[in-house]
């Protein structure tokens, strides 16, 4: 499955999967997006994140983690 910055619970799970120590809580958006891009299934243009999106994908991470 292809991830693009919509699909935010998506790359959240993913996130928790390839970083289960973090706290999302804590994390700063750059390091967020770096984490993003590297994801193996993220297909989408890096310069299309905004701090929205990446807000959106920190809190649905934080409800992973819940």
């Amino acid at each position: 499955m292809e991830l693009t910055w919509t699909d935010t619970l998506d790359i959240a799970i993913s996130l928790d999967e390839a970083h289960p120590d973090v706290d999302p809580q804590y994390v700063r958006f750059t390091d967020l997006h770096r984490w993003v891009t590297e994801l193996e299934e993220f297909k989408d243009d890096p310069e299309r994140s905004n701090e929205k999106i990446l807000e959106a994908i920190q809190m649905s991470w934080i409800d992973e983690k819940d």
